[in-house]
């Protein structure tokens, strides 16, 4: 897959995972592609790791899977990280 399918892979991934995680998250459009760019990469590594599967062709379903996979937990790290305090 080329530069150009791994970024609207990560696009479309980051996406899907602040749909299935709402809330206020900072940054914009480029953290969101950002996001699931990595998300891409460590839903390849957890694929590999835990499942013994790797990413397939762009229009495969294990492909998406597991980068939103990646993307949501690459979301959750970053809320921690970067994410405001609700203590008042």
């Amino acid at each position: 897959m080329g530069i150009i399918g791994w970024i609207v892979l990560g696009l479309i991934a980051g996406v899907i995972a602040k749909a299935l995680m709402p809330g206020k998250d900072p940054g914009g459009c480029i953290i969101t592609i950002l996001l699931g760019i990595g998300g891409a990469f460590v839903g390849g590594w957890v694929g590999k790791t835990l499942f013994h599967t790797d990413l397939g062709t762009f229009f495969d379903l294990r492909t998406w899977g597991l980068a939103v996979l990646g993307a949501l937990i690459i979301l959750v790290i970053y809320r921690m990280a970067f994410g405001r305090s609700r203590r008042d």
